[in-house]
């Protein structure tokens, strides 16, 4: 809804759905619903609590936390420009808005998003503030609701908002093994990095009539593919019919639907506490070899590269993202081949499909046996065009879910190699729910009892990237790139044109030494002198000897405290690390 001029903004706003004129008491009435057509129009989180709570139940959670630019981003703005802009205009501290209330009597946690400010955009401190509304459900043993508003992950935080993706899932996560229920409300818009993550791995999710919902949005997707878009796309009803979401609401309705569930949940067994698994009190026994014997990682070449974060002589983030996405550049199959012995590859993801984008199977690593899953481009137009340029279908996430499944099924680690400028963008993507397939990627790394090792080999793009990169370590080679935007998407978002890539490439900080410093990448894999292209054989040498340093004291760990370890190591990436971390650069 639009107002009709300063004057009479308090008293008629113009429908955005039919443009009739409408009277605003009578509006506000009718929840911001358009009594003529039925538009909904969007609301802000103060008033969506309003709607959905008991009266004179709410009680606001603490919304402060420390003030954090963790990479000093700057556009045609300063970023803490932009945060004092957001709070002024929408009288919030953040995107979020997190309470405790009743719900037709029953108790409930709720983390509600306001689009209005700076789009919704997932940052470190809106991660946190979510992540600690789902550990107060769970200290209260209380259902968590979820109300979201959307555009995806804040990019001027770079890497660090992308990876509040798993720290809220494992949040989420929590809440599921304890048996309490997890419901979403998707509202328009809900889009990228949240409708990768916690919007759509809750227990439910439910969708307000006229939301929209999606992994890319609309102009991303009509940009890359050249395609006119199906009517009514990514609509309420449109996730609906493609079986993304359980109903889709009328806003009058949502508050019984709520209090209906919540009261079934109720009615159900007892929320239970988590059972720790019995770790054995012996060593875990190590993998099946093959006989070969296994060398001193020490002395198979250099595995890291020791300084290199603070070596002044770094290239250029521009031309780091250039090497990244050279068509010479090792591909996962190459690794496969060089890196890792008797390779047998697995296929499909047993729903109907098998993705190209996704290579995965068993191999041996120095004798012992690992799952291997990454992503595959090609070196020539015809191999990149094969496998979609590396970027995963729906269908590809879900077989490689079903190899990390089987994994840890077997006792086998996880080897995951992430190279691909993101996830598929396409309509068919859409329809068959990409969004939630990432999610639930995210969410199942985030509890997987085996040990999980990720190396970014070449270009790690957001929620495509992310959905291989849960890990116990990850590993990052000295010419990759890892980011929560490319730098073309994100110049053509907050710089006048997107010329300003190479500009955005150094403001958003997603080259090794940068990840490295940032707490995202544990340790950067040296390249030859030149590149990994001009000398695969060294590259590899190279690669082989980290695998096998950063795998080897993995395996010792019992399947619980990996899981434990793992989550902490995604815990830190709350507000409160990123505001100390960035008070010390």
């Amino acid at each position: 809804m639009t107002s009709t001029a300063p004057r009479e903004e308090q008293l008629w706003s113009r429908c955005a759905g039919c443009a009739s004129l409408l009277y605003r008491k009578r509006l506000r009435r009718n929840l911001d619903v358009c009594p003529e057509c039925g538009e909904h129009a969007r609301l802000g989180a103060p008033e969506r609590l309003r709607q959905l709570v008991d009266p004179g139940s709410l009680r606001l959670l603490p919304d402060r936390l420390p003030e954090a630019d963790p990479i000093d981003f700057v556009d045609v703005l300063p970023y803490p420009h932009r945060l004092t802009g957001a709070r002024a205009s929408t009288g919030l501290a953040e995107g979020v808005v997190c309470a405790t209330a009743t719900i037709g009597g029953h108790p409930v946690a709720l983390a509600v998003m306001d689009f209005r400010f700076l789009g919704g955009s997932l940052g470190c401190a809106v991660g946190e503030l979510i992540t600690r509304t789902a550990e107060r459900a769970l200290d209260d043993r209380t259902p968590l609701v979820l109300i979201t508003a959307s555009g995806g992950a804040r990019m001027q935080e770079g890497a660090l908002s992308l990876m509040q993706m798993a720290t809220v899932s494992q949040a989420i996560a929590a809440l599921r093994e304890a048996g309490l229920l997890t419901v979403s409300v998707l509202t328009d818009p809900t889009y990228g990095g949240v409708a990768a993550s916690f919007a759509t791995n809750t227990d439910l999710v439910l969708a307000e009539s006229g939301a929209r919902m999606g992994f890319a949005g609309p102009r991303v997707i009509r940009q890359i593919t050249g395609r006119a878009l199906p009517e009514g796309f990514q609509t309420a009803d449109f996730l609906l019919r493609h079986g993304q979401v359980d109903m889709v609401v009328q806003r009058r309705s949502l508050r019984g639907r709520l209090m209906a569930l919540l009261a079934a949940t109720r009615a159900g067994r007892p929320a239970r506490s988590p059972v720790p698994r019995q770790e054995p009190a012996s060593r875990r026994e190590r993998l099946a070899d093959d006989g070969a014997a296994l060398a001193d990682p020490a002395a198979e070449g250099d595995a890291g590269t020791p300084g290199a974060e603070d070596n002044p002589a770094v290239r250029d983030a521009w031309d780091t993202v250039r090497m990244a996405r050279h068509p010479g550049r090792p591909t996962t199959l190459d690794y496969l081949d060089s890196v890792f012995d008797g390779f047998v590859e697995l296929h499909g993801d047993r729903l109907g499909a098998d993705c190209p984008a996704i290579v995965g199977g068993v191999a041996r690593l120095a004798g012992r046996h690992v799952m291997v899953i990454g992503h595959q481009k090609g070196h020539t137009t015809a191999e990149l065009v094969a496998r979609n340029f590396g970027m995963a279908s729906p269908a590809g996430h879900r077989k490689a879910l079903r190899l990390m499944r089987l994994a840890a099924r077997l006792g086998l680690p996880v080897v995951t190699l992430v190279d691909t400028p993101g996830a598929d963008p396409g309509v068919s993507a859409e329809e068959q729910g990409q969004a939630a397939a990432i999610a639930e990627n995210i969410l199942t790394l985030t509890v997987l009892p085996t040990p999980v090792l990720a190396v970014i080999t070449g270009e790690g793009g957001s929620g495509g990237a992310l959905a291989l990169a849960v890990a116990d370590r990850v590993l990052m080679l000295e010419n990759a790139v890892y980011s929560v935007i490319s730098p073309e998407g994100c110049a053509a978002i907050l710089w006048p044109d997107r010329s300003a890539a190479p500009q955005a490439a150094r403001a958003l900080r997603l080259t090794a030494p940068d990840l490295r410093r940032l707490g995202v990448v544990d340790e950067v894999v040296s390249e030859p002198s030149s590149a990994a292209h001009d000398d695969p054989a060294e590259t590899a040498h190279r690669l082989r000897a980290a695998l096998l340093a950063n795998l080897l004291p993995l395996l010792d760990v019992p399947p619980a405290m990996l899981v434990r370890l793992r989550r902490q190591r995604f815990r830190r990436f709350g507000a409160n690390r990123v505001g100390a971390r960035a008070g010390l650069r």
